[in-house]
């Protein structure tokens, strides 16, 4: 029978049951002036025109206009001959590959008379054409007004003319002197761009490609690398599978670089065979939330249950109860069971090691090839600058100085550097450090390629003209390395005589067509070692205290690479339900202890305590704190990816919690609170404490039940087998009335309580 469990939307609500009434009442308190603020100036007398509105978000359409008088095709054809493939108010779409240095996917860009305007899943990508939320709002970012729009030499504005003749200067002196030109990208899986930076270091012998990721996936890179001798990330793929433990992986989220989604989703259908899922995890995560068995425990106990676990599967058992169920599940389920984990590198090896005892069908030996930071690289680069070995920087659209713990250090050693060059696309700390910059071209309006996994090719095509004077850093290394007003210097010319190589027998524009294509990449991921004692000794190392940090991406802001988005800073989290913040969760009971309050104010809003953050020495000032059931005892949660300086005003909101994040460890302890006595306001979703009373349309119900006892079979008595006697009445009667009637199900294997 189905459980009459009230299910609240929040802790208020608990803690109230009159809220909802409150709301009821406030909710229409007073008419919001809706054409006082977006009247017509000039005809109303209103403050405040559609158009100031739209330049109170940063964005500016007149660019974006003039771009698009032109089809995207290679020739410039005058508009006043209409172009035969387009008919005004008929979008077009092109099928392209979004790809920002964080996110990944083959999409489908629509088109409307030359502006692109909505991005599409690619149907042919499968699971690599699946849109994430920044993937479908990257389309506003293209139209960002704080960009930057043109060249610069020495902080003034200029032409790539004499940009260029800078950067070959510097270069050439380089070359002769032995000092290092270096190349600093974020991971860039493109083969079209290693073949060019291969024959720009053969024309400059010393220049060196060192990759450097605001959000590394450091351990997962060092982990397989110790247990399948290559620097790649595994691909997983659910559908096989009937059992799935994790350990603080969010593997719904960004977790490996890849999406589970459709995988999940699929395995997830009721059935006899449905893949059931246990969560073992500190914050309370969007996978978390869909788990049917969740364990709430601090990072500390998350590490000793994943060795215990480890322990019972491979070595020769153990005494924990909770490791025990578990290893049970795993052992009845076999090569049908896989484990994810996060956090740390020997969490991720132990899981891969523990994968491979049971033989897990779910991993499928192919290679995703889009995450390349290797920190001993990166290290060795930062002693070369320090060193004054470095003649010349370039630096890809990453800024360390924002993303990384010791940026301020390499802010500070960039001195050294005779000629430094951001490639940039907003007027940011390395923007500032630079002595050249060139605007870099948004996805939008670039050519290129990306070999995201094994066998896995894409292609990147513009879909609008270049809004800006922009530049994609290919073109950058054509021109310094075949000199200016060389006719070899097209860059669509140089990537479709070398994907020829990819893609065999396809040709380029059925390839281009398609968007995503098979590659004669063939590289697979075997098993090939593991050292499981040094793993368990890292984990065994991590320090219980009293307030233990987790640090995590959103759904919305991923590493901040669109951190001036509009879209994605109003989106609110699926969990939270707050947006244009980042905040630190902690669990109820925590925040009891800490004095730390949640509280709604007079318009029914939501007021939250401000703390400053300490951990190992490193304070972040003026985080506002979310009261989250869910949230283990002993531990709290961060975002990565917010407050941005110098990089709109959208960016510069939340705080930046990178300076805590070395890369590789997202788990932290020796955690320390202090309150600041100051209250913030949080920006939530309207009616987001309640459900108004309606208890009854969230239902639940054993998988069994679901499963082996119809929905509307019904007693002699009228009584439905597994819903209340009231619902089954309520059903016979709206069913003469209305004719149909729809029930919203939450199909449960087992519950769990929140707090």
């Amino acid at each position: 029978m189905a459980s009459n469990k009230i299910q609240f939307r929040s802790i208020h609500e608990l803690k109230d049951p009159a809220l909802n009434n409150k709301l009821a009442q406030k909710e229409f308190q007073e008419e919001i002036p809706v054409e006082d603020f977006l009247g017509d100036a000039e005809t109303n007398g209103s403050s405040t025109s559609r158009r100031d509105f739209l330049k109170l978000l940063g964005f500016s359409t007149a660019a974006v206009t003039l771009a698009a008088c032109e089809a995207p095709v290679i020739k410039t054809i005058p508009y006043v001959v209409k172009p035969h493939d387009i008919i005004p108010g008929i979008p077009n779409y092109y099928a392209s590959t979004y790809f920002d240095g964080f996110d990944f996917a083959s999409v489908l860009v629509k088109t409307r008379e030359g502006r692109p305007i909505k991005i599409e899943p690619n149907p042919a990508g499968g699971d690599l054409g699946k849109t994430n939320a920044r993937a479908q709002a990257s389309v506003l970012s293209l139209y960002d007004n704080d960009k930057v729009k043109q060249p610069k030499l020495d902080g003034k504005d200029e032409t790539f003319d004499k940009v260029d003749s800078f950067v070959i200067k510097g270069l050439e002196e380089a070359k002769a002197s032995g000092k290092k030109i270096v190349v600093l990208s974020h991971s860039f899986a493109s083969p079209t761009f290693k073949k060019l930076f291969a024959e720009f270091k053969a024309k400059y012998p010393t220049a060196e490609l060192v990759t450097f990721d605001a959000y590394p996936y450091a351990a997962g890179l060092d982990a397989a690398q110790e247990v399948f001798g290559q620097r790649a990330l595994p691909v997983y793929d659910l559908n096989g599978s009937e059992l799935v433990v994790s350990f603080q992986a969010d593997f719904l989220g960004d977790y490996n670089a890849s999406s589970l989604e459709s995988s999940y989703a699929a395995a997830r259908k009721p059935g006899a065979n449905m893949l059931r899922h246990i969560q073992v995890e500190s914050n309370m995560s969007l996978t978390g939330a869909n788990a049917d068995s969740r364990y709430r425990l601090k990072p500390s106990a998350v590490n000793k249950t994943l060795v215990e676990v480890y322990n019972a599967i491979v070595g020769g058992g153990t005494s924990d109860k909770t490791a025990t169920e578990i290893a049970n599940e795993l052992k009845a389920k076999g090569s049908k069971a896989v484990v994810f984990a996060d956090g740390s590198k020997g969490a991720q090896v132990l899981a891969h090691l523990i994968n491979q005892k049971l033989g897990s069908v779910a991993f499928t030996g192919k290679a995703n090839f889009l995450k390349e930071f290797n920190g001993a690289r990166y290290q060795e680069f930062l002693g070369w600058v320090n060193g004054g070995q470095v003649g010349v920087l370039v630096t890809n659209n990453v800024d360390p100085i924002y993303a990384h713990p010791k940026g301020e250090d390499f802010k500070k050693s960039l001195s050294k550097v005779p000629y430094v060059i951001a490639v940039a696309d907003k007027k940011n700390e390395m923007y500032k450090a630079a002595k050249a910059v060139i605007p870099v071209a948004n996805w939008l309006e670039s050519w290129g390629d990306i070999e995201p996994q094994t066998g896995v090719y894409s292609l990147m095509q513009p879909t609008i003209q270049k809004i800006y004077k922009s530049r994609q850093i290919e073109e950058s290394l054509l021109v310094w390395k075949n000199g200016k007003n060389n006719a070899a210097n097209n860059y669509y010319d140089y990537l479709k005589a070398s994907s020829a190589s990819l893609l065999g027998s396809t040709s380029f524009n059925k390839a281009l067509y398609n968007g995503i294509n098979a590659s004669t990449n063939s590289t697979t991921l075997s098993y090939a070692g593991g050292n499981a004692a040094q793993a368990v000794a890292e984990l065994g190392n991590f320090k219980a205290s009293e307030l233990e940090l987790v640090l995590y991406t959103t759904t919305a802001m991923g590493d901040g690479t669109q951190a001036n988005n509009p879209w994605l800073q109003e989106l609110p989290d699926p969990i939270t339900r707050m947006s244009w913040d980042n905040y630190l969760t902690i669990s109820p009971k925590d925040a009891e202890k800490f004095a730390i309050d949640n509280d709604l104010n007079a318009r029914m809003q939501l007021d939250g305590s401000i703390v400053n953050l300490t951990v190992n020495g490193v304070t972040i000032k003026d985080v506002p704190v979310f009261v989250q059931p869910g949230q283990a005892e002993g531990s709290v949660g961060l975002a990565l990816g917010y407050g941005k300086k110098n990089s709109g005003a959208t960016a510069d909101t939340g705080v930046n919690a990178y300076p805590l994040f070395d890369g590789s460890n997202l788990v932290l302890s020796g955690v320390k609170i202090e309150k600041t006595g100051e209250d913030h306001e949080f920006a939530g979703i309207q009616l987001q404490n309640t459900l108004m009373g309606r208890y009854e349309i969230a239902k639940e119900v054993p998988l069994a039940e679901f499963i082996n006892v119809p929905l509307m079979t019904s007693t002699k008595d009228g009584i439905s087998l597994w819903n209340t006697t009231q619902s089954a009445e309520l059903f016979q009667q709206e069913k003469s009335t209305f004719g149909m009637h729809l029930m919203i199900l939450t199909v449960l294997t087992s519950t769990y309580l929140l707090t």
